[in-house]
C-alpha cells in the first residue's frame, strides 16, 4: 500500500501510514484509477487480471475484503460513509469483478446526490468546496484489497464522544463476527464508554468482550487518534487468537461542541422538582417557550392569593432539559414579612409546620386548600377542557390559542393547590418515619412475637391505602410536554370515560393485608406507653394526604387532550399555509411564529427537531449548583430516615427506599411508551421517571427503579399501592443498568444489587 493519497485515496493511505507506523493492519494492495484507466484504454484484460491476482497471492491467501478508497472519502468535513460498494470474501479468480464493480459505484446516483448537498453546505463541508470525481473514469479513486478477516468481534471505536462531544471520553460499540451489521444500522451492539477510568458498559448485554479486551481496543483507537492529530472513527476487528486488527481509521465528522452542564444562573438547579418530575426528557421548543412561562404564571398567582405574598421560581432549560431553581436562604425573610399580615402563619402552617406537626398543619391551612382544591379548582377546570373541546374543531388560530392559554393558567393553579396539599405528603411521611425510628424500629429486638412484628421499615403503613386499584384515565400523560400523546390516544379512548382498572396485580392484596398487620402490631407495642394517640395521628394524616398526592396527580393532565388537539389544529392550519410541513412540526416552534402570516419555518423545524433527538439521548444530571441547607438536608434526612439500615452493600446502586420489600428480576430500560409492548411480566421496570400513563406496567412489574424522583413520587405510591418494592432518586439507573440484568431490588434499604452475566468473550 501507499500513503499517497491522490493516488491510493484517503482510506488506504490512512491504514498504509498506520501499517508504517507499527499498528496492525491486515496485509492488502490498492488498484489505483490510474491502473484501471489504462487497462481501460487499451491494456489487455487478461494482463490486468494476473497483475491482480500476482499482487493478492503476495498480501496473502484468500479471500478478499474489496473496499473503495477515494481521495475525497474520510474527510474531515465528508466522510462518504456508505456511498461507496464493498465486497467481502471475494475468492482471487473473482477479483477483478468485485474491483470493477467497486470502481463503477463511484458514479452511482447516491454519490452525486452527497456532493451536491456538500457543495451546498447542507451536509459537512463548506459552498465552494470542490465535489465529484472527474477527469479520467476513476482519477478520483482507488480501490483496497485486503487480506480478509475472520474475526471473533468486530465494531466501531469513536475517540470523541459522539453525542456530547467529549474529547476526553471514547465510544466503543462491538457485536460478534463482523461489523457489518453495526455499520449498516441493523444491529446496535455492545457499547461501552471510557473517559479517564476503567471502560463502563452502557449499553447491550456485555457478551461480545470482556472488560479486558475493551481496554485493548480503546487503547489502540486512542494511540491511532494521537498518532494523526484529531479524534478518529475507527473500524476494528479481533480474531479467535485475540489479535486486533485495524479496518479503518478517518477523522470524526460532525463532531459537536462539548456538552456542557452549567446552571442557567446563579444558585442551585434542580431537574426533578416542580415540573421537572413530569418531564422525564428533554423539552420541546414551543412548550418550554409558552406552556412552561404560561403554567408557571396561573401557579405564581395562585399562590400570590393564598399566602399574600410572591414566592417565584426560577426555570430554565439546559441543553434542552426543564430545571428550575428554589428560593433560596436569602429570600426567607422576604416570604415571611414581604407580604400581607397572613403570609407569615400561612408560610409557617403549610411549608414548615407538615415536617413535625402534620395534624396541626392539616387542621390550620392544609384542609381548607383540599376542599378549594374539591371543590373550586377541579370542577371548574374539568368544565373548562369539556366545553372547550367541541368548539377546538373549528375555532380560529387566535381564539385556539386563547384555549391554550386558559388550560396552561387552570394548570398552574391546579398545580399550586396540589404542590401545597398532596405535595405535603412526603413531609408527613417524614414526621411518621422519625416516629417509627424511634419507637417502633427497635421493637421487635426488644419485644413481640414475630407476628406482632410491624415489618421493615414504616413504609408499609402507607401501602394497599386505595380500595381498588387505578382505573384507566385517558387524561394520563407519558410526559406533560405536550408533543407526547395522552394515553387515551395511545388506546384509542380519545377523551372517553375511563376503561376500568389495570389488569389485577396478585401483590396488591398482600400489600393492603400487611399494611394492616403492620397498623395492628404498632398498635399492640405502643399500648400503654402513652405515644399510641401521637402514632394514630401521624398514621391518619400519612395515608390521607398520600392518597390525596396520587388523586391529585391523576387529573393534572386533564386539560392535556385539549391542548394536543388545539395543537394539531394550529399544526393544520400552518401546514396549510406551507409555514411548516406537517402539523406536527408546530411543536418545534416557537410561540411568536404561531401566526398565519410567518414565514416558512421548516429548515428551522428540520434542525430543532434533530437537536431535540440529540439531546434526548444525554445523561442529564438531577442537581446543577450546591441545593441550600435546608432543602438539601431535609431529602436527604428522609431518605435515611427511611432506610431499613445503613450497612449497605459495597457496589450496590442506592437510591430513596420508595415502596418496601425485596424483589429479584430481569432488567427492562423503559424509556416511553413505545417501549412498553416490550415490557414482560416479572421484569424490573427501570425508567427515569414514571407518571400516571406508565401505571399499566406496575401490574407487570416484579419492582421499580427510577433515576429522578422523592418518596412522594408517583412511582413510589403506585408502587406501595401494587405491593412491589420501589426505590427511586438513583440518579443514573437507566445509564449503570442494561436491560437483561438480573438484579435484587430492596426497597426497605433503598438498594438495587447486581448478579453477573455469562461472561463475555475472553473473560
Amino acid at each position: 500500500m501507499t500513503q499517497d493519497r491522490q493516488l491510493a485515496g484517503s482510506k488506504a493511505a490512512a491504514l498504509s501510514a498506520l501499517m508504517g507506523a507499527g499498528f496492525p493492519v491486515p496485509p492488502g494492495f490498492v488498484v489505483t484509477g490510474t491502473f484501471r484507466a489504462e487497462a481501460l484504454a487499451g491494456a489487455e484484460a487478461g494482463e490486468q487480471e494476473l497483475s491482480l491476482q500476482a499482487a493478492a497471492r503476495a498480501a496473502g491467501p484468500g479471500p478478499y475484503a474489496v473496499r473503495s478508497s477515494a481521495v475525497e472519502e474520510d474527510l474531515p468535513g465528508a466522510s462518504f460513509a456508505g456511498m461507496y460498494e464493498s465486497y467481502l470474501n471475494v475468492a482471487a479468480v473473482d477479483l477483478a469483478a468485485a474491483v470493477e464493480r467497486c470502481f463503477a459505484s463511484a458514479n452511482a446516483e447516491r454519490v452525486r446526490a452527497y456532493e451536491a448537498s456538500l457543495q451546498s453546505g447542507a451536509v459537512g463541508g463548506s459552498a465552494g468546496e470542490k465535489g465529484g470525481l472527474d477527469g479520467v473514469p476513476g482519477g478520483g479513486m482507488a480501490v483496497l484489497v485486503q487480506q480478509m478477516v475472520d474475526p471473533v468481534a468486530a465494531g466501531v471505536a469513536f475517540t470523541a464522544n459522539p453525542l456530547t462531544g467529549d474529547r476526553g471520553e471514547t465510544v466503543l460499540t462491538a457485536v460478534p463476527g463482523l461489523a457489518e451489521s453495526l455499520v449498516s444500522g441493523v444491529e446496535t451492539g455492545d457499547e461501552w464508554l471510557a473517559g479517564a477510568g476503567r471502560p463502563r458498559l452502557v449499553r447491550g448485554p456485555g457478551s461480545v468482550l470482556s472488560e479486558e479486551r475493551a481496554t485493548t481496543v480503546i487503547a489502540a483507537a486512542r494511540r491511532i487518534a494521537g498518532y494523526f492529530g484529531c479524534p478518529q472513527d475507527i473500524e476494528w476487528a479481533m480474531d479467535h487468537s485475540g489479535n486486533l486488527l485495524i479496518l479503518q481509521a478517518r477523522p470524526m465528522t460532525a463532531l459537536p461542541d462539548p456538552v456542557q452542564w452549567e446552571p442557567p444562573g446563579k444558585g442551585a438547579w434542580i431537574r426533578n422538582f416542580r415540573l421537572g418530575e413530569w418531564l422525564p426528557e428533554p423539552v420541546t421548543p414551543l412548550f418550554l417557550d409558552w406552556l412552561v412561562p404560561r403554567i408557571d404564571a396561573g401557579y405564581n398567582e395562585a399562590v400570590r392569593r393564598s399566602l399574600g405574598v410572591d414566592v417565584p421560581m426560577r426555570f430554565g432549560a439546559v441543553n434542552g432539559w426543564y430545571y428550575v431553581s428554589p428560593p433560596t436562604p436569602r429570600a426567607l425573610p422576604r416570604l415571611l414579612f414581604g407580604g400581607t399580615a397572613r403570609s407569615l402563619p400561612y408560610f409557617y402552617n403549610s411549608v414548615a409546620r407538615p415536617l413535625f406537626d402534620p395534624a396541626g398543619a392539616d387542621r390550620t391551612v392544609l384542609a381548607a386548600l383540599e376542599h378549594q382544591w374539591r371543590t373550586d379548582c377541579l370542577p371548574s377546570y374539568r368544565t373548562l377542557a369539556e366545553t372547550a373541546w367541541p368548539a377546538s374543531a373549528t375555532a380560529s388560530l387566535a381564539e385556539l390559542i386563547g384555549m391554550v392559554n386558559a388550560v396552561a393558567w387552570k394548570a398552574g393553579e391546579y398545580l399550586w393547590l396540589f404542590a401545597a396539599t398532596g405535595g405535603a405528603a412526603w413531609k408527613m411521611e417524614l414526621a411518621l418515619a422519625r416516629f417509627w425510628r424511634r419507637h417502633l424500629a427497635p421493637a421487635p429486638a426488644r419485644r413481640g412475637t414475630a407476628a406482632q412484628r410491624p415489618g421493615h421499615g414504616y413504609q408499609v403503613l402507607l401501602g394497599g391505602l386505595s380500595p381498588a386499584l387505578p382505573q384507566r384515565t385517558p387524561h394520563a400523560v407519558y410526559s406533560i410536554d405536550w408533543y407526547h400523546p395522552t394515553a387515551g390516544e395511545h388506546s384509542g379512548q380519545d377523551r372517553e370515560p375511563g376503561g376500568g382498572p389495570y389488569p389485577d396485580n396478585p401483590a396488591a392484596l398482600p400489600a393492603a393485608e400487611r399494611r394492616r398487620a403492620a397498623e395492628a402490631a404498632c398498635r399492640a407495642i405502643l399500648k400503654g406507653t402513652g405515644r399510641l394517640a401521637r402514632f394514630e395521628s401521624l398514621l391518619s394524616v400519612a395515608q390521607h394526604y398520600a392518597m390525596l398526592r396520587e388523586e391529585q396527580v391523576r387529573d393534572f393532565t386533564l386539560g392535556w387532550p385539549l391542548l394536543r388537539r388545539c395543537a394539531t389544529e394550529m399544526g393544520t392550519r400552518l401546514r396549510d399555509r406551507a409555514i411548516i410541513g406537517d402539523p406536527e412540526d408546530v411543536y418545534f416552534l416557537t410561540l411568536d411564529v404561531v401566526r398565519l402570516d410567518a414565514p416558512a419555518q421548516h429548515a428551522v423545524v428540520e434542525a430543532r427537531r434533530k437537536e431535540w433527538h440529540r439531546q434526548r439521548k444525554l445523561a442529564a444530571p438531577l442537581q446543577l449548583g450546591k441545593l441550600p441547607p435546608l432543602l438539601g438536608n431535609t431529602f436527604d434526612r428522609l431518605a435515611n430516615t427511611a432506610r431499613s439500615t445503613t450497612d449497605l452493600p459495597a457496589g450496590a446502586l442506592v437510591g430513596h427506599p420508595a415502596s418496601p420489600g425485596r424483589a429479584r428480576g430481569r432488567v427492562r430500560i423503559v424509556d416511553g411508551p413505545g417501549d412498553f409492548g416490550a415490557f414482560l411480566p416479572g421484569e424490573v421496570l427501570v425508567a427515569k421517571a414514571t407518571a400516571p400513563a406508565w401505571t399499566p406496567l406496575f401490574a407487570a412489574a416484579v419492582a421499580v427503579v427510577t433515576d429522578g424522583g422523592t418518596l412522594a413520587a408517583h412511582a413510589s405510591l403506585v408502587a406501595r399501592e401494587y405491593g412491589i418494592p420501589a426505590v427511586v432518586g438513583t440518579g443514573n439507573a437507566t445509564q449503570v443498568l442494561r436491560t437483561g440484568d438480573m438484579v435484587t431490588v430492596d426497597g426497605n434499604a433503598g438498594t438495587v444489587e447486581g448478579e453477573p452475566l455469562p461472561g463475555p468473550l475472553g473473560s
